[in-house]
């Protein structure tokens, strides 16, 4: 049956594939017949994904790796397959403070979940010829990364700033290979990221009211762009920020 947004055969790595958008997209890359390979920090959460996931669970693999830990980062990229595509969806929330009370060493480690450590994986892939000449490399940023939104998230969207920005830089860097870069930047999705923000039920509907389609997303929604990007119905598009978000941002 033809399909153009097929995976069939490709090899793809999800970070942050234990939970949320990382899973969904994992659970997509899977049905669509991709050989994944599943990384996060825990264990248990992995294992609950790849029980997830439909038919021959042996051909997928588990990688556990902190990637803010640089020891762990360099054993994925030691021990990941060449692939054909890679999203990175590891990260982790700002600090839920005004800029005046946000401090550096609060900062820091925002900068590490959410910029540092996907740039350095993927910087390292390359570098290791773990990336296929024609392969896809999706990264997950935020619409904060291009809009403000809801106060005391500004460590969180400079972080995200700064991973839409080298995106750009790496697609024109890696096209002569033939890798294409993109990135995802999301609205608000229902993860679990999400619950264990400090918001009160008054201030997410009064917040998910500024959506145009007066709600959130879900993770299995950003997932399907994910899919098209890595895709080969997607070999002319790189450097793009796909927005899906609601239509927020539209306002």
């Amino acid at each position: 049956m033809y399909n153009p947004f097929t995976l069939q055969g490709k090899k793809i790595l999800v970070t942050g594939s234990s939970s949320g958008i990382g899973r969904a997209t994992a659970l997509e890359c899977s049905r669509l017949g991709a050989q994944v390979v599943l990384s996060a920090r825990n264990i248990k959460r992995l294992e609950e994904t790849l029980s997830m996931m439909e038919g021959d669970k042996s051909i997928h693999q588990i990688l556990v790796a902190d990637l803010t830990v640089q020891e762990e980062l360099n054993e994925l990229v030691k021990r990941v397959p060449v692939l054909d595509g890679i999203v990175l969806c590891s990260g982790r929330t700002g600090n839920a403070l005004p800029i005046k009370f946000d401090k550096r060493e609060k900062i820091n480690p925002v900068f590490e979940a959410n910029f540092f450590a996907p740039f350095e994986l993927m910087r390292s892939l390359y570098k290791s010829k773990k990336l296929k000449n024609g392969a896809s490399v999706v990264t997950i940023a935020s619409i904060g990364g291009v809009k403000a939104f809801a106060t005391g998230n500004g460590d969180y969207g400079a972080a995200k700033a700064a991973l839409n920005s080298i995106m750009k830089f790496a697609a024109k860097e890696f096209a002569a290979k033939g890798i294409r870069v993109n990135c995802i930047c999301p609205g608000m999705i229902q993860t679990p990221m999400v619950d264990s923000c400090e918001f009160s039920e008054e201030q997410l509907k009064t917040d998910i009211a500024t959506y145009p389609l007066k709600r959130y997303g879900k993770p299995e929604e950003v997932a399907y762009g994910a899919v098209y990007l890595l895709s080969d119905a997607t070999v002319w598009v790189t450097g793009i920020e796909l927005y899906i978000d609601g239509g927020v941002t539209v306002l």
